[in-house]
């Protein structure tokens, strides 16, 4: 029996091929899709996903705002305070570093200096090397396994030397296999902390001397509360710092939160909400039930012509579920098609889709027994979502209905087929919105409101502060360069903070402020607005009281809302006086993931390690490639390595312009699959409708009227959806938006966008099919009739 309903399922595949292949294509995009989708959002919901992970806890510090950094005087305290921790380590991390192996020099990213304790909290896999002591003398360097193959090929790396920034020659003790990309603390090279401890000891006791990149770990032992230890936290403070625990908190962040919790600043990888991710599960659903739909609506069409073949197996005995079994068959065939199209689709793209999306996904895991299961899951929801329905429709006509050929479904009526197309289009018309609003967020976060001119600049790294004014005079006689500022970074680059108070203005208690070291140029090159005051001048580093333009929320801060008046007034700064000389407009020197904070800028020469150049917009390639040789001949052993500042604020960016690709990528899936199923139905219409078209154009009417015979329901149709699809669309964006300081609003102009799209896909979709049917000579069609 099986065998036969197999038989008569290709049978009828080979019959109705252009049904067949509009089901078939659409499922296979559908499967495909959802297969990529799951395996991106698993890879993102799995950060962080080590062994030991749910007794993994980052200590972060809550004082102004929370802060992913602490001093490396909080490691060992916590050793000799918390003895009941199986392990502390801490870890000074850096993004990126030169590495020189023989004569070959590298600039590379993710490396870190880490402690002897880090191995045994993160479990790494080891290749070659002792966990316990590869990280525990003074110059060890421990690397990954593509790393140590780039540099050293098949050779054992193991006791190679290698120099870092030209400083530092560092042993290989150790290599790992290569972390996952799924990482908040992403390493390629590890360098035992015991090599720069000598020059750390300010930090080492200091609390509040918090660098960048400064991180550290704990590990509970096993079946132990955190309760246990954030409870002893304020003891702990008050004891080693004499710090009031109510203004001062050292939160105790699990591992696996630190890629979702957007309230710390100073990650490695930005963090994002796992409403994105969810969000784009939800596509992923919406895209298979449009699938399923398109399924539904071609075979319940179908099944008209089917009638009289059902009306003679009644006939002949066949009982209904037999008729059931048979179109369930048929479904299955069709589907399993699909599944296979699907995975050979998902399989052939993933490593693309995966470069698109910057994340490590491989045909590879298709293979894994969760994503096995997932598919054979996958496969009988939509075996049953698309079959059963289209079998119960088809196996339901009365014989004697259906040999009369009385098996027409009523014209008029809000039938379950009109609902279906109506749900894909407010699906369509959803996605639309979700696109367009994630769209103008991108360019918001990147081109909006930024408070300066990011464009033409690009900031490299100077490794001599001695060579600093041969360099300047090699880049004022360049040509292709328009200007030139050196400073601790362009506006968007935050790596220096402190505390600043004003008792005059009863501000008492620190607060923190931004510092940007800057020289007389900063403020025109980067085009900032002078709301009071004057700019930035050359100081004398001998100078007891510090110049400093303020942004206006430091001036917010201290109680003074017009920028007129805080210009002479005085506030303390680390301890020292400074004098507020002008007031400069707000800025954005971070994300737009939080609000802006209090910025000073002033003249410090010794810290001016960055250059900032602005180039002239004609033959920039040619002008970098001048700053190179001008810059290596200078610095001769170092790495010319430089930045767009566009492609700087890019980067904070990274994990939502991951989510806006993935959302124009599979909606536009979305919408084309819901294109091949109202193609498929405006053919099936037109074939259904043949002699009624001839006798209206025998009658006289006009090819528009024709035409418009056949959009009038659609247009119908798309404006119920379009009125379902509004509000769905505007309260999950409006609630995706709440996740950053600062946001688009939502007008009127992205729904209209989104119903005139909806019309012009519906319009050329059908337009081919009832143009084709309305010129037809109505003398053959009425013949054939």
């Amino acid at each position: 029996m099986f065998k036969n309903y197999v038989i008569i399922a290709f049978r009828n595949i080979r019959r109705n091929l252009s049904y067949a292949f509009l089901n078939v294509f659409g499922l296979t995009l559908g499967i495909a899709a959802c297969l990529v989708i799951f395996l991106i959002v698993r890879n993102e919901l799995n950060y962080d996903d080590y062994s030991k992970a749910d007794r993994i806890y980052r200590v972060t510090l809550n004082a102004i705002d929370f802060n992913s950094n602490v001093s490396l005087a909080i490691a060992p305290a916590m050793r000799a305070d918390f003895p009941e921790l199986e392990q502390v380590a801490q870890v000074m991390y850096s993004h990126e570093v030169m590495v020189k192996v023989n004569n070959n020099r590298f600039r590379e990213n993710d490396f870190a200096f880490a402690d002897e304790h880090l191995p045994a909290i993160f479990n790494f896999q080891w290749i070659s090397g002792d966990p316990k002591t590869a990280l525990s003398e003074p110059n060890s360097i421990v690397l990954t396994e593509s790393i140590a193959r780039k540099y050293f090929g098949d050779k054992n790396p193991m006791g190679e030397v290698i120099n870092v920034e030209n400083q530092i020659n560092a042993k290989v003790t150790g290599v790992i296999k290569d972390l996952p990309g799924n990482r908040s603390l992403p390493l390629q090279m590890l360098v035992s902390l015991e090599t720069i401890k000598s020059q750390l000891k300010g930090n080492m006791s200091n609390f509040w001397n918090i660098g960048g990149g400064f991180f550290t770990f704990i590990l509970l032992p096993q079946h132990y509360s955190i309760h246990q230890i954030q409870r002893k936290i304020p003891a702990f403070l008050h004891k080693n710092w004499d710090l009031n625990p109510k203004e001062v908190r050292l939160p105790l962040q699990p591992l696996k939160d630190i890629h979702f919790d957007q309230r710390y600043i100073n990650n490695v990888v930005t963090p994002t909400s796992k409403d994105t991710y969810y969000a784009l599960f939800g596509v992923a659903l919406l895209i298979i039930i449009t699938a399923c739909i398109n399924f539904i609506n071609l075979a319940t069409a179908q099944a008209i012509k089917r009638a009289k073949e059902v009306g003679v197996r009644k006939v002949l005995g066949a009982h209904r579920s037999q008729l059931v079994k048979q179109f369930m068959g048929e479904t299955t065939v069709l589907i399993l098609i699909a599944l296979i199209l699907g995975i050979a689709i998902a399989a052939l793209f993933l490593s693309e889709a995966g470069n698109w999306l910057n994340v490590k996904i491989g045909a590879d895991q298709l293979t894994q027994p969760l994503v096995i299961g997932v598919i054979t899951s996958l496969t009988i929801v939509v075996i049953l979502l698309a079959g059963l329905y289209p079998a119960f429709v088809q196996s339901a006509y009365r014989p004697v209905e259906s040999l009369k050929n009385n098996t027409g479904t009523p014209s008029r009526g809000f039938t379950l087929r009109k609902g279906l197309v109506v749900a894909q289009f407010a699906i369509s018309q959803i996605l639309i919105v979700g696109t367009l609003v994630v769209a103008h967020q991108m360019d918001f976060f990147q081109n909006q409101d930024l408070g300066f001119n990011k464009d033409a600049i690009i900031s490299f790294y100077i490794p001599n502060q001695a060579k600093k004014a041969v360099l300047e005079h090699d880049l004022s006689n360049n040509p292709g360069v328009k200007q030139i500022s050196f400073s601790t970074g362009a506006p968007s680059y935050n790596n220096n903070f402190t505390g600043f108070s004003a008792p005059a203005f009863g501000l008492i208690k620190d607060d923190v402020t931004e510092v940007k070291f800057v020289d007389e140029h900063y403020i025109d090159m980067f085009g900032l607005k002078m709301l009071a005051g004057q700019k930035i001048t050359k100081g004398d580093p001998k100078d007891t009281v510090q110049n400093i333009v303020a942004n206006e929320t430091m001036i917010h801060k201290i109680g003074i809302m017009d920028p007129g008046k805080a210009i002479g007034q005085h506030i303390s700064m680390n301890g020292r006086p400074a004098n507020i000389i002008g007031v400069v407009q707000d800025f954005q020197s971070e994300s737009k993931h939080k609000k802006r904070r209090a910025c000073a800028l002033m003249y410090y020469a010794d810290a001016f390690f960055m250059a900032n150049v602005k180039l002239q917009p004609a033959a920039m390639s040619s002008t970098i490639d001048n700053i190179s040789k001008s810059w290596a001949a200078l610095f001769p052993d170092n790495l010319f390595e430089y930045q767009f500042l566009d492609d700087h604020i890019a980067s904070f960016y990274a994990q939502e312009q991951k989510v806006y690709t993935a959302f124009k990528l599979f909606s536009s899936i979305a919408i084309l699959i819901g294109c091949l199923g109202l193609y498929g139905l405006i053919s099936f219409a037109a074939s259904q409708r043949t002699r009624e078209v001839g006798i209206r154009k025998v009658l006289g009417a006009p090819l528009l009227s024709i035409v418009g015979l056949f959009s009038k329901e659609f247009i119908l149709l798309i404006s119920i959806a379009f009125f379902i699809a509004a509000p769905i669309g505007y309260y999950a964006m409006h609630n995706w938006l709440q996740n950053y300081a600062y946001h688009i609003n939502i007008g009127a102009g992205t729904f209209l966008i989104a119903i005139a799209a909806s019309f012009i896909i519906a319009a050329v979709t059908i337009s081919y099919q009832t143009i084709k049917a309305a010129l037809v000579n109505p003398v053959k069609s009425l013949r054939s009739e």
